[in-house]
């Protein structure tokens, strides 16, 4: 069952007067979501630094940020850049992708109230900014995976470099492609258990409100392709890229919805929700707008069988979009140290937390 929940917000100092209305806000019974900041202009994805910084990147700002959980104190510590949307912490040391260069902020947490130049760690990605944005993250080999999204609605422009997943190393080099087929990926994580790589992928536009769903994807092993241009959610032949059949590719493991936006997901590994909770996969649905009826907006739960196959999936939390109005956009989740769930919302440039209470 899912409840009206009323607004709890986190009344510590630095933290603004929230507005937006939590109370519209759907969970299931025994959670509740409280305000983290509102301060944080276009937040996107997430990611923790070693001391418990909460760095964040931004998609139209060109910033990227530094809050602080237990003051909620929030600090620029980079601007000017070009979508700088993914964030990725590795020895001490931000990443911060911008279209077609990686960056890297050294030492950042010793130095957030006087923040280092950004350092070139890599600038020969491509510089369209179609899908151009890149949820970045460093893997088990601790090599920095990066996306190239399509420059383009549907195209099969260069299949080894767009519309693709590469990884390289933390300082640039040995570049090398991992995934094919990918339209658009902006959020992947790594199964706890097995360390297999899954992403969400945004379907393609223009099909119609009902085509194609927006997918959730497992690499088993490096070099999969996963159909685009020429198929779409596992047999949705494209109408202009028909020449290879669907059955050359591998299949999504979850259809998620058309349109509905899949960015940053994450494996659930805290211990605060209910047992049934753990490794279990939540996706922020950013939402559509190449629909006639408004669809996402919400954050959803995945539930995967011992062997990685669909055993079910829900809505975790909505209330974002009501009658067709938006007042908030999930981008990214994160899990916390003790076990909660944080909520980026771009439309409304806010940090949500969500966590377990009780029945």
């Amino acid at each position: 069952m899912c409840r009206l929940l009323l607004p709890f917000l986190l009344l510590l100092p630095g933290f603004a007067n929230a507005a937006l209305p939590l109370e519209r806000i759907r969970l299931p019974e025994g959670f509740r979501i409280t305000l983290v900041s509102d301060q944080v202009p276009n937040a996107r994805e997430m990611t923790w630094g070693e001391r418990g910084t909460l760095f964040v990147g931004s998609n139209a700002a060109g910033k990227v940020y530094a809050l602080e959980p237990a003051s909620g104190k929030v600090r620029i510590i980079a601007s000017g850049l070009q979508l700088p949307v993914g964030v990725a912490y590795k020895g001490g040391d931000l990443y911060v992708s911008a279209v077609s260069r990686i960056l890297r902020l050294r030492d950042i947490e010793s130095r957030l109230d006087s923040p280092p130049d950004a350092e070139v760690v890599n600038s020969d990605l491509p510089r369209e900014t179609h899908h151009g944005w890149k949820f970045i993250a460093f893997g088990p080999d601790g090599k920095l995976y990066v996306p190239v999204g399509a420059p383009c609605n549907v195209c099969d422009d260069d299949p080894d470099t767009y519309a693709a997943i590469h990884r390289m190393n933390a300082d640039g080099s040995d570049m090398e492609l991992v995934a094919q087929g990918v339209r658009n990926t902006v959020g992947f994580d790594w199964h706890p258990q097995t360390g297999e790589l899954w992403f969400s992928d945004n379907g393609r536009d223009l099909m119609g409100d009902d085509m194609p769903d927006c997918e959730l994807n497992r690499l088993e092993k490096p070099g999969q392709h996963f159909g685009f241009p020429y198929c779409h959610a596992g047999d949705v032949t494209d109408p202009k890229f028909s020449q290879r059949p669907c059955s050359e590719f591998v299949a999504p493991v979850a259809r998620l919805g058309p349109h509905v936006a899949p960015l940053g997901l994450r494996f659930y590994t805290g211990n605060q929700f209910p047992a049934e909770y753990r490794n279990n996969l939540f996706i922020a649905e950013h939402g559509s707008w190449n629909r006639s009826e408004k669809i996402g907006y919400r954050i959803k739960r995945v539930e995967l069988h011992p062997d990685g196959s669909l055993k079910r999936q829900s809505v975790f939390a909505e209330g974002w979009l009501e009658d067709g109005d938006v007042w908030g956009r999930p981008a990214d989740v994160l899990v916390t140290q003790d076990g909660a769930l944080l909520v980026s919302d771009d439309h409304a440039g806010a940090i949500y937390r969500i966590e377990y209470v009780g029945q």
